[in-house]
């Protein structure tokens, strides 16, 4: 009887299996690995990508100065990029839209090669601006953002943006550890031909492993037969986004608040080399300790409080920390005491740019992600192209101390009109 009854058990479980529920999990199961696959190989291109822009953070400068570039020049040629990326963002998060995950990323990796072959073969002033060009299309890390906006649900977006910058902080040591050693050893077009055939690289992985489109229910989607004939350069369908509830003022706030960090990152170099006079290997230790303090604070911090704090109250404490950030630059006299503000400081701004690009992802439909994506990448283009002649005046007017105190100024202004927004609403 036994047998019998352990016969019976086994059929049981078969019929279980072979119900609409058990296939219905079976599905479930089977969805979530490729989700978990995907975002997986989009985490190793963010990682390889960055790798990329900092060796070539690492070849610019020293190709220049054989080129006969001066440091008026190069602020030109910072600028290019600044404008070339800031009329490129939305354009191409349009695209992105428009045309799915694969076709952008393959524009935005193949791109990324032209702009290191040309880099390559430069060898005069105006080769040097026209690489530059290619940067229009280059836009790999936003438009992983918008895969990682499709693939999550809103509640672990946050957090699996943040972890975005565990690959980040990973390309930025070894892209600057990779650039100083080939161009030490083997000169700066050797290191141009490594990172061309990286970013081949990377274009094999999006053609092997990114799907076409990454948009939940995509064919089912109602709009997208009207999406398909709106063009990409619509302008109207660009900011269209920003009459959706919630958009505006926080972009508004992106930008204010932004700005003071924005301008001092563009100092840095400057402020690295004049006003702490650091030689080119202490001033790679220090990216390096940037790397590693990115890498602790967004993959294994940022996360754990999205998690258990609301957007908003996160978003009021990053920006009152960045307030204190920049009054402690405003009287830091040395190396050591910048290496106290840079953990404060990479918290504010990790916490800062992740809530709000997750806001922004969240205010909108999923087949606008992309666009928005690229608006929020064009508001970092805005700050690198302004930022050269903002923080060059006030450093040469009023010292490295304007900085900070510019910075403390604006984003208690900030904060306030956020506390007092937030207590009005408690209040209604």
């Amino acid at each position: 009887m036994s047998w019998l009854f352990r016969g019976r058990m086994r059929r049981r479980d078969e019929l279980q299996n072979a119900s609409p529920g058990g296939a219905l999990r079976s599905t479930d199961l089977s969805e979530q690995q490729r989700k978990s696959k995907i975002i997986s190989m989009v985490y190793v291109i963010t990682t390889l990508d960055v790798t990329c822009m900092f060796l070539q953070f690492s070849i610019t400068p020293y190709l220049a100065k054989k080129l006969g570039f001066d440091t008026l020049w190069l602020g030109y040629l910072q600028t290019t990029v600044g404008v070339m990326q800031l009329i490129g963002g939305p354009i191409f998060g349009r695209f992105a839209d428009l045309c799915g995950a694969r076709m952008a990323l393959t524009l935005a990796t193949a791109s990324t090669i032209v702009f290191f072959l040309l880099l390559g073969v430069a060898a005069n002033p105006y080769m040097l601006f026209i690489h530059k060009f290619p940067t229009i299309f280059m836009h790999v890390m936003p438009t992983c953002q918008m895969v990682l906006a499709h693939l999550t649900e809103p509640s672990q977006r946050a957090d699996k943006l943040a972890k975005m910058g565990l690959c980040f902080g990973i390309g930025m040591i070894g892209g600057s550890t990779l650039g100083g050693h080939i161009i030490a050893h083997y000169g700066e077009r050797t290191a141009c031909y490594f990172g061309a055939a990286g970013s081949a690289i990377n274009l094999l992985l999006v053609l092997l492993f990114i799907p076409k489109t990454t948009r939940a229910q995509d064919s089912q989607s109602p709009a997208e037969p009207t999406m398909q004939k709106q063009s990409v350069f619509s302008l109207g369908e660009i900011t269209r986004l920003m009459r959706f509830p919630g958009v505006t003022p926080t972009f508004l706030v992106k930008i204010t608040a932004g700005l003071p960090a924005g301008i001092f990152q563009v100092m840095f170099s400057i402020i690295a080399t004049e006003f702490f006079l650091l030689k080119p290997e202490e001033n790679g230790y220090l990216m390096a300790y940037f790397g590693i303090i990115q890498m602790i604070v967004q993959g294994g911090v940022i996360g754990r409080l999205t998690a258990r704090y609301s957007e908003s109250s996160l978003l009021l404490c990053s920006i009152a920390i960045s307030a204190f950030v920049g009054l402690g630059q405003a009287y830091m006299t040395t190396v050591f005491h910048f290496c106290l503000t840079v953990i404060p400081m990479m918290f504010s701004l990790s916490m800062f740019n992740i809530i709000t690009e997750s806001m922004l992802t969240k205010s909108v439909p999923s087949t606008d992600t992309g666009t928005m994506v690229g608006l929020c990448a064009s508001i970092q283009s805005l700050l690198r192209t302004i930022g050269p002649t903002v923080g060059g005046y006030l450093y040469e007017n009023h010292g490295v101390s304007s900085l900070g105190f510019f910075q403390f100024t604006v984003n208690t202004a900030v904060f306030i009109y956020l506390l007092q927004r937030r207590l009005k609403k408690k209040v209604e």
